[in-house]
């Protein structure tokens, strides 16, 4: 029994000292016993499955060099298996000298469903997650998932969500998957801060940013939410603020969003580095290419010397010089505008340097992102094709045009190098957002009563780039409808092409006894003649009339009409229509059928006189230079409306208007607006001027007084003193307007003071109907009376639509008596006016 031992123990020593010399040979044919030894995947036993094939699972297991399958083909194989998700667990045994593969395999998603979602559709989520019915369930797939809604209600405002996948068990290897959704409150931005801030107020910095503080209006509003690509948009936009107002230094050092837990938002801090104002020094151009002359391109300049220096200005000089070079035939050349900034004096010396440039050409200009936008509607942007020359000035100008467009979200223009070396592909990628517009709105002033319309607008009608809109009005006191279309690139050129179509009625009111109906159509074109000035010429044909109450037009069906009576001492027989001339005096006095009520003279001729077809031609030139078109701060804007009547149709005249408004901010957040305004009408060809085609003003001349207000009147006693309009008119306005600081400023609502003045005079219609032998007693007629008035505003650019609320008081109103005894009659005035429109 001992030597049994000691012959085993021998054994042992044996097996370890020649394990060390011929390295445990014969050892590792023991310690193997328990490793495969298959040959082929074949061999592979799989256990456990029952939708997968055996032969399936055998296929991920790849046999090594000499067809074995070891230890490192085991792993990969294990590893493969894992990575379908087919599986939710995966072993690997060995018994017998085989490889035992057993697999638990993921159930079938019957279903997948959510509950507690209002604020995004099932239909929504369902195309975001991965997980599928009839699919299988993959718990790394379900938590992707997961992070794929909660970026969804990221995207919309809300933070504070939460969202647990459930899983419910059914027969057969079956489960529902349900994700349980916590929407919680939006998250909006709470504050907005402005960290290193000196030169422009808070209220400033925040109107030029597109995000919003939340405010008790959030409801009606989107961009008080939460949006890190808004905010980083904002970024861009206050750099080029700061730029274009003098600040070439400046640096958004960053734009952070920290969710405060206390305030339950964001707080979104801009922190600017501002640096000094720059004034523009010396100005020069310099030419490279001789046979450009620099004076030709020096007046294509934007600015002068010791203007605030304006980044935008810099860069639309670049472009005009480089269209000026390319008209005389460089197309290559280049212009690279060079500062070199005096920081004593806080100035920049700019230089325009003209060069010839590398001769590029554009082989292939791709558009990509459209999906409802036509390619030639991008691509009609371009003042450059295919085949033409590379100028990177003009791919710069459009892509600022198919920004102001409004079709697209983003609008991004890259390049990548051609199939040449002077060849150049340009990529213009953008993506699309909604162009059409379904409106309800509401409104009321005291002019038109309360008032309702309902609109379809598309500014890309059917992804043409064309504008369309159908509007129906019905108020109080005005009805009607309109229907415009407006063609952008008539003919292929850059000039727009416009046919209107308008039916309006306005009811008889407080300041006008009398119906009006007009209905007509109207033809325009539109182009720009360079960056400020446009030409809008228009040709218009309407037909129009009046309709009165019995009451205020039966003198001329009764016997009981009134004599006309003669002013003392003036010797003229009032009976004789020869004799009234304007030297005659004549009154009506007040008895037989005006005892109810007559409308003026002027009216009933035009009642009298029927339809009138009215056929002008117009055109409007206007110089733009303001800042901004919705929210000017800065800037001049000037129009001419003129008007030639008698091409065909049933009166002729000319009218002119011309108006003019100045925007220039005298403190931070105090902007003063000063307005002029004037014009004339007259008649020709012999022609008499109507009461409808003479100007009627109110508080569009002159606040505190009401509509058609202002200016001639019929004095006739017994009538209902009708305004009679004036061929003449001139006012001035000067209006200064601020935020309330205990507001926030993003609810839009600003304080103003004004002062107003101006006249109406010079009526030209009839006086005298032969029909009743009546004479027409024109009052309140003065070219040297102003009409003056004080008061104050309160402005709303509500999400709602723009309000407005005036309270004005008239300091000077003309006064007269009617010349054979009467009532006094005086200009109309309105203490207050109110007017205003919603959208919803």
């Amino acid at each position: 029994m001992g030597l049994s031992v000691r012959r085993v123990r021998g054994l042992a020593i044996s097996c370890l000292i020649l394990g060390g010399i011929l390295i445990g040979a014969g050892c590792v044919t023991l310690a193997s016993t328990g490793v495969a030894v298959a040959q082929t995947a074949s061999s592979i036993v799989v256990e456990g499955s029952r939708r997968v094939e055996p032969d399936t699972i055998r296929s991920y297991f790849k046999p090594g060099p000499g067809g074995r399958i070891g230890p490192e083909q085991e792993d990969e194989g294990l590893k493969s298996l894992v990575a379908t998700g087919l599986f939710s667990d995966v072993r690997i045994s060995h018994t017998g000298g085989r490889i035992v593969v057993t697999v638990v395999e993921n159930p079938v998603i019957n279903r997948v469903a959510f509950e507690g979602n209002k604020k995004a559709k099932d239909e929504q989520l369902t195309a975001e997650v991965q997980s599928k019915p009839r699919g299988t369930l993959s718990r790394p797939t379900v938590q992707a998932d997961v992070q794929r809604i909660i970026e969804i209600y990221h995207r919309t405002g809300r933070f504070d969500i939460s969202v647990t996948p459930k899983i419910i068990e059914l027969p057969n290897n079956r489960v529902d998957l349900v994700f349980e959704i916590k929407e919680g409150e939006k998250t909006g931005v709470k504050d907005l801060r402005f960290v290193g801030a000196n030169a422009f107020s808070y209220g400033r910095l925040k109107e030029v940013v597109k995000t919003s503080e939340s405010n008790w209006l959030s409801f009606l509003q989107t961009t008080d939410i939460y949006d890190p690509d808004r905010v980083e948009a904002d970024r861009d936009l206050l750099r080029r603020f700061y730029l274009k107002h003098g600040y070439a230094d400046v640096r958004i050092v960053s734009a952070v969003g920290e969710y405060d837990p206390a305030k339950k938002g964001f707080v979104v801090t801009f922190t600017i580095d501002e640096g000094n104002q720059y004034r523009v020094g010396n100005v020069e151009v310099i030419s490279n290419v001789r046979a450009i002359d620099p004076a030709i391109l020096r007046s294509q300049l934007k600015f002068s010397t010791g203007n605030v220096y304006n980044a935008d200005l810099v860069e639309k000089s670049v472009e005009s010089m480089t269209v000026q070079a390319a008209k005389q035939g460089y197309a290559f050349a280049t212009v690279r505008p060079r500062g070199e900034r005096n920081f004593e004096a806080r100035t920049i010396n700019i230089a325009f340097v003209v060069e010839e440039g590398a001769r590029a050409y554009i082989e292939r200009i791709n558009v990509r992102g459209n999906t409802r936008t036509r390619d030639y509607v991008i691509r009609r942007e371009f003042d450059l094709g295919e085949g033409d020359a590379y100028n990177r000035a003009l791919v710069d100008r459009a892509e600022r045009r198919l920004k102001n467009l409004g079709f697209f979200k983003t609008v991004r223009i890259t390049n990548e190098p051609g199939s040449a070396p002077d060849r150049v592909v340009i990529n213009v990628d953008v993506e699309e957002q909604a162009t059409g517009e379904f409106s309800v709105s509401g409104g009321y002033s005291t002019a038109d009563g309360f008032i309702a319309e309902v609109s379809v607008v598309d500014r890309n009608l059917m992804g043409r780039g064309n504008y369309g809109k159908a509007s129906l009005t019905y108020g109080q006191r005005t009805r009607g409808f309109d229907l415009s279309f407006v063609e952008p690139y008539l003919f292929g050129y850059r000039m727009a092409g416009g046919i209107d179509l308008f039916a309006r009625q306005n009811l008889a009111s407080n300041y006008v006894s009398y119906d009006s109906q007009t209905i007509g159509t109207n033809l325009r074109l539109g182009f720009a003649l360079t960056e400020e000035i446009a030409f809008q010429p228009r040709y218009t044909f309407y037909q129009q009339k009046i309709t009165l109450p019995f009451q205020y037009n039966n003198c001329q069906f009764s016997n009981n009409a009134p004599a006309t009576g003669l002013l003392p001492g003036t010797g003229v027989n009032p009976g004789n229509e020869g004799g009234l001339g304007n030297t005659d005096t004549t009154v009506n006095f007040p008895n037989g059928c005006y005892s109810d009520g007559e409308a003026s003279l002027a009216v009933r001729k035009e009642l009298a006189q029927g339809p009138v077809n009215v056929s002008l031609v117009g055109y409007t030139v206007s110089y733009n230079t303001l800042d901004n078109n919705k929210l000017p701060t800065s800037g001049l804007f000037t129009e001419l409306r003129q008007d030639f009547a008698g091409v065909g149709g049933d009166v002729k005249f000319i009218r002119t208007a011309v108006e003019a408004r100045n925007y220039y901010e005298v403190f931070s957040d105090v902007v003063s607006v000063f307005k002029v305004q004037a014009g004339n009408v007259t008649p020709w060809g012999g022609a008499d001027l109507r009461m409808l085609d003479q100007f009627q003003m109110g508080p569009n001349l002159v606040r505190g007084f009401s509509t058609a207000g202002i200016g001639p009147r019929d004095l006739t006693p017994g009538t209902t003193n009708d305004a009679l309009g004036g061929s003449l008119y001139w006012g001035a306005s000067v209006e200064a307007q601020t935020p309330l600081y205990f507001l926030p400023k993003d609810i839009g609502i600003k304080v103003a003071a004004f002062a107003d003045a101006g006249n109406l005079w010079s009526y030209k219609g009839p006086t005298f109907w032969n029909v009743t032998g009546e004479t027409l007693q024109v009052g309140l007629d003065n070219a040297s009376f102003i009409r003056t008035s004080v008061g104050v505003g309160m402005l709303w650019d509500s999400p709602l639509g723009p309000l407005r609320f005036d309270l004005a008081y008239p300091l000077t109103k003309y006064c007269a008596t009617p010349a054979f005894g009467g009532p006094e009659v005086c200009d109309r005035t309105q203490f207050f006016r109110f007017s205003g429109g919603t959208k919803f």
